[in-house]
């Protein structure tokens, strides 16, 4: 067979496409307006993010023109700002207030401030050492709870108002006390 000049072939390419087009046409127009809302919704996501870019360049740019002050307004006032000072002339530390219960000593900033003094001379049972009990944060603390007996449990509870004094411990230990002595 010869071939076709290159100009018939490419009219003959061109229709037979458009047929081909115009018999899939009834399927393709169903997808047409979500190829459009997505089109759509692309290129003004795009915009806004060209348009973040320049906000943030701007930003960059007048940092360096006018550096920024850094004054607090009079009017406002933070938590750090109101710290209480303690009797003994040192801040609260950080471990204080809710996170309190789940911080030992040794991990807070600095010396806890304690509702009562803690009294080392008390002797520490021998559950106390097994447990590693200074140590314990609240979480540990009930976590072990299970395995410990009425016995020990109620000398836990006794060292701790003796020395701590910490009530989440003691709300704790009274709890599990009670619990174990109802079963």
């Amino acid at each position: 067979m010869a071939t076709a000049p290159y100009g018939v072939r490419l009219l003959v390419g061109a229709a037979t496409m458009a047929v081909e087009e115009t018999i899939r046409l009834p399927k393709t127009i169903l997808m047409y307006p979500m190829t459009l809302a997505s089109t759509a919704a692309h290129v003004v996501m795009r915009f806004q993010q060209n348009l973040a870019e320049l906000v943030i360049k701007g930003d960059a740019t007048l940092e360096q023109i006018f550096p920024p002050k850094d004054e607090q307004p009079e009017w406002a006032t933070f938590d750090e700002d109101l710290a209480d000072i303690g009797a003994d002339g040192e801040e609260p530390s950080r471990a204080e207030g809710r996170f309190a219960l789940y911080s030992s000593p040794d991990v807070a900033d600095g010396p806890r401030p304690a509702a009562k003094p803690f009294n080392k001379s008390v002797s520490a049972p021998a559950v106390v050492d097994e447990l590693d009990y200074e140590q314990l944060t609240l979480a540990q603390l009930r976590a072990r709870l299970q395995s410990l007996d009425v016995d020990e449990l109620e000398a836990l509870l006794s060292y701790e108002e003796a020395t701590k004094g910490r009530a989440p411990f003691q709300t704790l230990l009274a709890n599990r006390i009670t619990r174990a002595t109802a079963k």
